[in-house]
């Protein structure tokens, strides 16, 4: 889901070239970079719904972030658009430097970050059960896909476990 998130990245570093290593290399690398991990994340949605493998959640508090795209775009995509990636030396810090990305990515749980589901029309939220008197429950947040523009408290949803920790709203 990680490597989902930043193909825009690799499209424009694939248009944009390198001195370095040839056209065909270059570009043939990252249009695979676009495209395995946008077909597995397709075909882990798929299985999800093949296996129904579906949760009932209850709404207890829900942040929309649909800011989080704005700050995807200006905080990643334009910075390392603009690396220099005409030598060994800015390619490696560019590599490394994205690599960071991609373990912040997957350590802030920020992965589900994916500008396909925005251009679908989906919107995510980080959900949070309702406190129901117990002190475990409540305090384990998911992200939510969804086409729904706002989620109510105490809200019934039927999903699909994308992850442990991301799922998506089954479409009735």
């Amino acid at each position: 889901m990680v490597l989902s998130s930043i193909s825009p990245l690799f499209i424009l570093w694939a248009i944009r070239g390198n001195s370095l290593i040839p056209d065909l290399w270059f570009v043939t690398f990252f249009a695979m970079m676009v495209i395995l991990p946008n077909v597995f994340l397709w075909l882990r949605i798929r299985t999800a719904k093949k296996q129904a493998d579906k949760r009932n959640l209850t709404v207890g508090k829900a942040e929309d972030h649909r800011d989080h795209v704005l700050v995807y775009l200006f905080a990643m995509l334009l910075p390392f658009y603009s690396e220099d990636l005409g030598s060994w030396r800015g390619l490696s810090a560019t590599v490394a430097a994205l690599g960071f990305i991609v373990f912040l990515f997957w350590h802030l749980n920020l992965h589900y970050m994916n500008l396909i589901f925005a251009v679908l029309g989906y919107h995510v939220f980080t959900v949070y059960p309702p406190a129901d008197g117990n002190p475990l429950s409540g305090k384990e947040r998911y992200a939510l896909i969804t086409r729904c523009v706002n989620l109510a408290p105490g809200g019934q949803l039927v999903v699909y476990r994308l992850s442990d920790t991301v799922y998506m709203e089954a479409e009735t």
